[in-house]
Protein backbone atom coordinates (compact mmCIF):
# COMPACT_ATOMS: atom_id res chain seq x y z
CA UNK A 1 0.00 0.00 0.00
CA UNK A 2 2.99 2.31 0.16
CA UNK A 3 2.65 3.35 3.78
CA UNK A 4 5.79 4.71 5.42
CA UNK A 5 6.80 4.62 9.05
CA UNK A 6 5.51 7.23 11.47
CA UNK A 7 8.06 9.49 13.07
CA UNK A 8 6.51 9.32 16.49
CA UNK A 9 4.18 7.22 18.57
CA UNK A 10 0.50 8.12 18.60
CA UNK A 11 -0.34 10.84 21.08
CA UNK A 12 3.10 12.46 21.16
CA UNK A 13 3.18 16.06 19.93
CA UNK A 14 5.66 16.99 17.23
CA UNK A 15 7.70 20.21 17.13
CA UNK A 16 6.83 22.93 14.64
CA UNK A 17 7.17 21.89 11.00
CA UNK A 18 10.46 22.72 9.29
CA UNK A 19 10.73 25.27 6.52
CA UNK A 20 10.90 23.64 3.09
CA UNK A 21 12.52 25.86 0.46
CA UNK A 22 11.00 24.10 -2.55
CA UNK A 23 7.56 23.55 -0.97
CA UNK A 24 6.12 26.96 -0.05
CA UNK A 25 3.18 27.43 2.29
CA UNK A 26 4.14 24.29 4.20
CA UNK A 27 3.05 24.09 7.82
CA UNK A 28 1.51 21.89 10.48
CA UNK A 29 -2.27 22.01 10.77
CA UNK A 30 -2.01 21.33 14.50
CA UNK A 31 -1.07 23.32 17.56
CA UNK A 32 -4.29 25.33 17.90
CA UNK A 33 -6.25 25.49 21.16
CA UNK A 34 -9.92 24.50 21.18
CA UNK A 35 -12.79 26.16 23.03
CA UNK A 36 -12.83 23.45 25.69
CA UNK A 37 -9.14 23.64 26.52
CA UNK A 38 -7.81 20.83 24.36
CA UNK A 39 -5.27 21.31 21.58
CA UNK A 40 -5.04 20.04 18.01
CA UNK A 41 -2.21 17.54 17.91
CA UNK A 42 0.89 18.45 15.90
CA UNK A 43 2.61 16.01 13.61
CA UNK A 44 -0.58 14.42 12.25
CA UNK A 45 -1.54 16.62 9.29
CA UNK A 46 0.55 19.02 7.24
CA UNK A 47 -0.47 21.35 4.40
CA UNK A 48 1.43 22.80 1.45
CA UNK A 49 1.51 23.68 -2.22
CA UNK A 50 1.73 20.89 -4.79
CA UNK A 51 4.82 18.68 -4.61
CA UNK A 52 5.70 18.71 -8.32
CA UNK A 53 8.75 20.91 -7.70
CA UNK A 54 9.82 19.39 -4.38
CA UNK A 55 13.58 19.00 -4.06
CA UNK A 56 15.24 15.78 -2.95
CA UNK A 57 16.22 17.46 0.30
CA UNK A 58 12.65 18.49 1.03
CA UNK A 59 11.29 15.08 0.07
CA UNK A 60 13.72 13.61 2.58
CA UNK A 61 12.47 16.10 5.17
CA UNK A 62 8.87 14.99 4.54
CA UNK A 63 9.93 11.38 4.83
CA UNK A 64 11.66 12.27 8.08
CA UNK A 65 8.36 13.62 9.38
CA UNK A 66 6.88 10.20 8.64
CA UNK A 67 4.41 11.38 5.99
CA UNK A 68 2.46 8.30 4.95
CA UNK A 69 -0.27 9.83 2.79
CA UNK A 70 -0.31 12.74 0.35
CA UNK A 71 -3.82 13.98 -0.44
CA UNK A 72 -3.82 15.76 -3.80
CA UNK A 73 -6.90 18.00 -4.15
CA UNK A 74 -6.07 19.27 -7.64
CA UNK A 75 -8.10 18.58 -10.73
CA UNK A 76 -7.14 15.69 -12.98
CA UNK A 77 -5.71 18.13 -15.53
CA UNK A 78 -3.59 19.87 -12.90
CA UNK A 79 -2.24 16.54 -11.67
CA UNK A 80 -1.48 15.32 -15.18
CA UNK A 81 0.39 18.49 -16.09
CA UNK A 82 2.46 18.61 -12.92
CA UNK A 83 2.45 15.27 -11.10
CA UNK A 84 3.54 15.15 -7.49
CA UNK A 85 6.94 13.98 -6.36
CA UNK A 86 6.38 11.87 -3.27
CA UNK A 87 8.47 11.27 -0.17
CA UNK A 88 9.69 7.71 0.19
CA UNK A 89 6.99 5.34 1.37
CA UNK A 90 4.11 7.79 0.91
CA UNK A 91 0.82 6.88 -0.74
CA UNK A 92 -0.73 9.36 -3.22
CA UNK A 93 -4.51 9.87 -2.90
CA UNK A 94 -6.10 11.83 -5.74
CA UNK A 95 -9.25 13.77 -4.82
CA UNK A 96 -10.56 15.91 -7.69
CA UNK A 97 -13.00 18.05 -5.73
CA UNK A 98 -14.16 20.19 -8.64
CA UNK A 99 -14.76 17.56 -11.31
CA UNK A 100 -18.49 18.41 -11.24
CA UNK A 101 -17.89 22.08 -12.06
CA UNK A 102 -16.17 22.97 -15.31
CA UNK A 103 -16.64 26.68 -14.67
CA UNK A 104 -14.77 26.51 -11.37
CA UNK A 105 -11.87 24.47 -12.73
CA UNK A 106 -8.69 26.27 -11.57
CA UNK A 107 -6.70 24.65 -14.35
CA UNK A 108 -8.81 26.58 -16.88
CA UNK A 109 -8.11 29.86 -15.14
CA UNK A 110 -4.39 29.15 -14.78
CA UNK A 111 -4.23 28.25 -18.48
CA UNK A 112 -5.90 31.55 -19.35
CA UNK A 113 -3.25 33.38 -17.33
CA UNK A 114 -0.67 32.25 -19.88
CA UNK A 115 -2.15 34.95 -22.16
CA UNK A 116 -2.07 38.05 -19.90
CA UNK A 117 -3.86 40.52 -22.24
CA UNK A 118 -6.68 38.04 -22.92
CA UNK A 119 -6.93 37.11 -19.25
CA UNK A 120 -7.14 40.75 -18.26
CA UNK A 121 -9.88 41.36 -20.82
CA UNK A 122 -11.94 38.35 -19.74
CA UNK A 123 -11.33 38.53 -15.99
CA UNK A 124 -11.39 42.27 -15.35
CA UNK A 125 -13.85 44.18 -13.16
CA UNK A 126 -13.47 41.75 -10.27
CA UNK A 127 -14.21 38.56 -12.22
CA UNK A 128 -11.28 36.69 -10.65
CA UNK A 129 -12.49 37.65 -7.19
CA UNK A 130 -16.02 36.48 -8.03
CA UNK A 131 -14.59 33.25 -9.42
CA UNK A 132 -12.99 32.48 -6.08
CA UNK A 133 -16.11 33.28 -4.08
CA UNK A 134 -18.07 30.91 -6.35
CA UNK A 135 -15.38 28.24 -6.03
CA UNK A 136 -15.50 28.32 -2.23
CA UNK A 137 -19.27 27.84 -2.37
CA UNK A 138 -18.72 24.92 -4.75
CA UNK A 139 -16.42 23.33 -2.18
CA UNK A 140 -19.48 22.97 0.03
CA UNK A 141 -22.16 22.25 -2.54
CA UNK A 142 -20.68 20.10 -5.32
CA UNK A 143 -21.22 16.33 -4.97
CA UNK A 144 -17.61 15.77 -6.06
CA UNK A 145 -16.37 18.13 -3.33
CA UNK A 146 -18.48 16.48 -0.65
CA UNK A 147 -17.31 13.03 -1.76
CA UNK A 148 -13.67 14.13 -1.88
CA UNK A 149 -13.63 15.81 1.50
CA UNK A 150 -15.55 12.89 2.97
CA UNK A 151 -12.90 10.49 1.72
CA UNK A 152 -10.15 12.78 3.03
CA UNK A 153 -11.48 12.83 6.58
CA UNK A 154 -12.50 9.18 6.56
CA UNK A 155 -8.96 8.25 5.55
CA UNK A 156 -7.44 10.57 8.14
CA UNK A 157 -9.42 8.75 10.82
CA UNK A 158 -7.34 5.65 10.05
CA UNK A 159 -4.10 5.69 12.07
CA UNK A 160 -2.33 3.89 9.23
CA UNK A 161 -2.81 6.99 7.05
CA UNK A 162 -1.10 9.44 9.41
CA UNK A 163 0.97 11.54 9.41
CA UNK A 164 -0.48 12.98 6.21
CA UNK A 165 -0.04 15.98 3.95
CA UNK A 166 -2.87 17.71 2.06
CA UNK A 167 -2.32 20.10 -0.82
CA UNK A 168 -3.83 21.62 -3.95
CA UNK A 169 -1.90 23.87 -6.35
CA UNK A 170 -1.00 26.82 -4.13
CA UNK A 171 -2.18 25.25 -0.87
CA UNK A 172 -4.56 28.06 0.01
CA UNK A 173 -8.10 27.40 -1.29
CA UNK A 174 -9.12 23.75 -1.57
CA UNK A 175 -6.50 22.96 1.06
CA UNK A 176 -7.59 26.02 3.04
CA UNK A 177 -11.11 24.69 3.43
CA UNK A 178 -9.88 21.15 4.16
CA UNK A 179 -7.87 22.40 7.12
CA UNK A 180 -10.34 25.06 8.26
CA UNK A 181 -13.25 22.61 8.32
CA UNK A 182 -11.28 20.05 10.31
CA UNK A 183 -10.16 22.67 12.83
CA UNK A 184 -13.72 23.97 13.23
CA UNK A 185 -15.00 20.43 13.72
CA UNK A 186 -12.36 19.86 16.40
CA UNK A 187 -13.50 22.98 18.26
CA UNK A 188 -10.94 25.61 17.29
CA UNK A 189 -12.63 29.05 17.57
CA UNK A 190 -13.62 30.49 14.20
CA UNK A 191 -11.48 33.60 14.62
CA UNK A 192 -8.41 31.42 15.13
CA UNK A 193 -9.32 29.32 12.11
CA UNK A 194 -9.56 32.47 10.00
CA UNK A 195 -6.18 33.66 11.31
CA UNK A 196 -4.60 30.34 10.40
CA UNK A 197 -6.22 30.46 6.95
CA UNK A 198 -4.86 33.97 6.40
CA UNK A 199 -1.34 32.75 7.18
CA UNK A 200 -1.28 31.52 3.58
CA UNK A 201 -1.55 35.07 2.25
CA UNK A 202 2.00 36.21 2.95
CA UNK A 203 3.42 32.76 2.18
CA UNK A 204 1.78 32.54 -1.25
CA UNK A 205 2.36 36.19 -2.16
CA UNK A 206 6.05 35.81 -1.37
CA UNK A 207 6.44 32.46 -3.12
CA UNK A 208 4.64 33.48 -6.30
CA UNK A 209 5.58 37.17 -6.54
CA UNK A 210 7.62 36.40 -9.65
CA UNK A 211 4.52 34.94 -11.33
CA UNK A 212 2.56 38.13 -10.66
CA UNK A 213 5.41 40.36 -11.83
CA UNK A 214 5.84 38.33 -15.02
CA UNK A 215 2.11 38.48 -15.75
CA UNK A 216 2.11 42.27 -15.37
CA UNK A 217 5.28 42.64 -17.43
CA UNK A 218 3.61 40.74 -20.28
CA UNK A 219 0.65 43.10 -20.36
CA UNK A 220 -1.63 41.70 -17.66
CA UNK A 221 -3.55 43.60 -15.01
CA UNK A 222 -2.28 43.11 -11.46
CA UNK A 223 -5.78 43.04 -9.97
CA UNK A 224 -6.69 40.12 -12.24
CA UNK A 225 -3.91 37.79 -11.14
CA UNK A 226 -3.47 38.79 -7.50
CA UNK A 227 -6.53 36.83 -6.24
CA UNK A 228 -4.88 33.69 -7.65
CA UNK A 229 -1.79 34.34 -5.56
CA UNK A 230 -3.39 35.50 -2.30
CA UNK A 231 -6.23 34.79 0.08
CA UNK A 232 -8.97 37.02 1.42
CA UNK A 233 -11.23 36.51 4.46
CA UNK A 234 -14.29 36.84 2.24
CA UNK A 235 -13.26 33.73 0.31
CA UNK A 236 -13.35 31.58 3.43
CA UNK A 237 -16.48 33.39 4.57
CA UNK A 238 -18.22 32.30 1.36
CA UNK A 239 -17.57 28.67 2.29
CA UNK A 240 -18.65 29.24 5.88
CA UNK A 241 -21.87 30.93 4.77
CA UNK A 242 -22.65 28.12 2.31
CA UNK A 243 -21.94 25.52 4.99
CA UNK A 244 -24.26 27.21 7.49
CA UNK A 245 -26.96 27.77 4.86
CA UNK A 246 -26.89 24.14 3.75
CA UNK A 247 -26.31 22.33 7.06
CA UNK A 248 -26.59 24.75 9.96
CA UNK A 249 -23.40 23.69 11.72
CA UNK A 250 -19.98 22.20 11.10
CA UNK A 251 -21.08 19.02 12.86
CA UNK A 252 -24.04 18.60 10.51
CA UNK A 253 -21.78 19.32 7.54
CA UNK A 254 -19.49 16.45 8.58
CA UNK A 255 -22.35 14.09 9.44
CA UNK A 256 -24.81 14.85 6.62
CA UNK A 257 -22.91 16.72 3.94
CA UNK A 258 -19.85 14.47 4.03
CA UNK A 259 -21.75 11.35 5.13
CA UNK A 260 -19.26 10.51 7.88
CA UNK A 261 -20.27 7.85 10.36
CA UNK A 262 -20.28 8.46 14.11
CA UNK A 263 -17.33 6.08 14.52
CA UNK A 264 -15.28 8.09 12.00
CA UNK A 265 -16.09 11.38 13.74
CA UNK A 266 -15.09 9.93 17.10
CA UNK A 267 -11.87 8.58 15.59
CA UNK A 268 -11.02 12.00 14.18
CA UNK A 269 -11.46 13.62 17.58
CA UNK A 270 -9.38 10.93 19.26
CA UNK A 271 -6.64 11.24 16.63
CA UNK A 272 -6.35 15.01 16.48
CA UNK A 273 -7.13 16.23 19.99
CA UNK A 274 -4.89 16.13 23.04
Amino acid sequence: MGWGSPSCAAGVSEPAAPALRSVPNFRDAGGHATRDGARVRRGSLYRSVALDAASEADLQALAGLGVRTVFDLRTGMEQARRPDRLPAGARHVSLDLLVDSGEADPSTVFALMEDPPRASAELGDGATYRFYVATYRDLIQLPSARAGYGRLYRTLADPQARPALVHCTTGKDRTGWAVAALQLFLGVPEEDVVDEYMSSDLEVRRAFAHVVDDFVARGGARDVIEPLMSVHPSFLQAALDAMHDEYGSIEAYFEIGLDLEAAVLAALRDAFLE
